[in-house]
């Protein structure tokens, strides 16, 4: 290398070995700080606040949370490996909303077990490829598993796994027995300290009034029975374009008009208060949520089903001109304050309906990105009708928003187990399909496949192992009374004994699973054929002060 002498203190290419020692190095850094995390007796970790000595440091039980925390490490070989597992656990846990940990500790076999035959002559690239096929039997003995979740203390037990907090996993245990894996659950902050909920009935959307003085004084919300639904995210200007609307309305014997609209003008507001009569037919305008175009279409559309009406679209060129009685969707009952507009009794066609539905739901499994499944997962949970809320209290803000986080990651395993179902818990399941490996290397061709299957053998084992030695006991007795039991029995580290996980109700999310195992597998592979680090030179002072 060539440069000056401070150029030289960091070697901009580095070659193997030393390549994979380094990001080894960095990987077994962040991994021993979240393994302690692993299991229902974890152990905490203590980040420092980067606010300075004043202040309390964090106590984290959370893997990604703790990777995250971990901004960079000194050795900028090392911090290579560590950057590329903070990564891995937090795409394992902001999809997945769980397994971070078991991810960490198979992840970390995978790649060091790796290195460890490809430094004695094995070949990285024929590795990769046999670790990537194992991956997928290994998914598929996953899958073979899964039982489905029964009944509202399946899913509490679940997510009181998840949050070790009786009172939140007693509520959404409640909550999704009733909404079900798509219906749409709001974390709010409450005002108490404790937890609380409330169901909506039918469906509700963010974005109330368009203007406050269509609100009675002292009353926080509006209600109609019986009303008209004109959907539209049209900018509404001249009064005369809703006149054909109002008198729609009328003619229909509605008691009532709701007008969804990006915008309105005073005029409009003034015509709607003049068709507005104390007892007698009410008319409002409530926004279309969200400034995002495409989302605003979605929002526009879904409404249309739901109340069967026809829906104008701006970018379409629609007019309401063009409205005729017909063109009106309809409600049993339509609501409205100043930040939510809802609906229930839509009275939209159900074939048509359950068309959208059954569509949405094989978007949401063919899309790939996170964002992308919640947007259609929540437009799901609204056609479907299922609504709660729950409020999340606490002593101040910093623990109400722990809490919230908790509360908004355990649902998400909790929506994963209820669409793919569950498998033994405790490492149990991963443990039980070391079977696959074994099988695997008896039929193995070359030393590569065979060193494949033995490093996911002992990768499979390493959550169970960590679960027992984070809850004080001897892991080797355990393991030893475990190879004389049967598929799906684990250890129980509540009471100390070899048991039927399912029957005992220790449950995992085959999902959160699934993911783990692919994650972590695949990353891995692509660790152990990570040849050469490049580093970019340090950035050079440009001004002197």
């Amino acid at each position: 290398m060539t440069g000056t002498a401070a150029d030289q203190r960091y070697r901009q290419v580095v070659l193997q070995p030393e390549s994979y020692h380094a990001v080894l190095r960095g990987i077994e850094q962040i991994v021993a700080a979240v393994r302690p995390t692993l299991g229902p007796r974890p152990r905490f970790v203590a980040v420092e606040s980067p606010s300075g000595r004043n202040f309390l440091p964090e106590r984290l039980d959370n893997a990604a949370t703790i990777a995250r925390r971990v901004i960079a490490l000194a050795d900028r070989d090392a911090d290579m490996g560590a950057m590329l597992v903070r990564h891995l656990l937090w795409r394992q846990t902001e999809r997945n909303g769980d397994g971070a940990a078991t991810t960490a500790v198979m992840f970390h076999i995978i790649v060091a077990e790796g290195i460890r035959y490809v430094a004695s002559g094995g070949n990285a690239m024929l590795l990769r490829r046999h670790l990537e096929r194992g991956m997928r039997l290994i998914l598929d003995r996953l899958a073979e598993m899964a039982r489905p979740v029964k009944g509202k203390a399946q899913v509490t037990r679940l997510a009181q796994s998840i949050c070790y907090d009786r009172e939140m996993s007693g509520l959404l245990g409640e909550i999704f027995d009733i909404v079900g894996e798509y219906g749409h659950l709001e974390i709010r902050t409450g005002q108490s300290r404790g937890l609380e909920r409330e169901y909506v009935e039918g469906l509700y959307w963010d974005g109330g009034l368009l203007a406050r003085s269509m609100l009675p004084e002292g009353t926080p919300r509006l209600e109609i029975e019986n009303a008209a639904i004109l959907v539209t995210n049209l900018d509404l200007k001249a009064p005369q374009d809703l006149v054909p609307t109002l008198q729609a309305t009328m003619a229909a014997n509605r008691k009532g008009l709701v007008v969804t609209a990006r915008e309105i003008s005073t005029d409009i507001v003034a015509l709607l208060k003049a068709n507005t009569h104390p007892g007698g037919f009410q008319a409002i305008a409530v926004k279309i949520p969200t400034v995002d175009v495409n989302l605003q279409a979605e929002t526009v559309m879904d409404l249309g089903v739901v109340t069967g009406g026809r829906t104008f679209v701006r970018d379409s060129g629609d007019r309401l001109l063009d409205l005729t009685p017909a063109d009106l969707g309809h409600a049993r009952r339509a609501w409205a304050d100043m930040n939510h507009f809802g609906i229930s009794g839509g009275q939209g066609d159900p074939r048509v309906l359950r068309q959208r539905v059954a569509e949405l739901r094989r978007v949401f499994h063919a899309a790939r990105d996170v964002e992308s499944r919640e947007r259609v997962r929540k437009r799901i949970g609204k056609l479907m009708g299922g609504a709660a809320i729950m409020h999340v209290g606490g002593l101040h803000e910093v623990e109400i928003n722990a809490r919230k986080e908790i509360a908004e990651r355990t649902a998400t395993v909790l929506r994963n187990a209820l669409r793919e179902g569950v498998v033994a818990g405790g490492g149990a399941a991963l443990f039980a399909c070391q079977d696959v490996c074994r099988q695997g290397q008896e039929q193995a061709m070359g030393p590569d496949e065979r060193a494949a299957y033995r490093i996911l053998e002992l990768a499979l084992a390493a959550p169970l192992r960590t679960i027992i030695e984070n809850a004080g006991y001897d892991t080797s007795h355990v393991l030893a009374e475990l190879q004389f039991a049967e598929s799906g029995w684990g250890f129980d580290v509540e009471t100390g004994r070899v048991t039927d996980m399912l029957a005992a109700g220790i449950i995992d999310s085959v999902a959160v699973l699934r993911a783990a195992v692919s994650n972590a597998i695949s990353t891995a592979a692509l660790a152990l054929t990570m040849d050469v680090l490049v580093h970019s030179k340090r950035p050079e002072t440009r001004y002197n002060t």
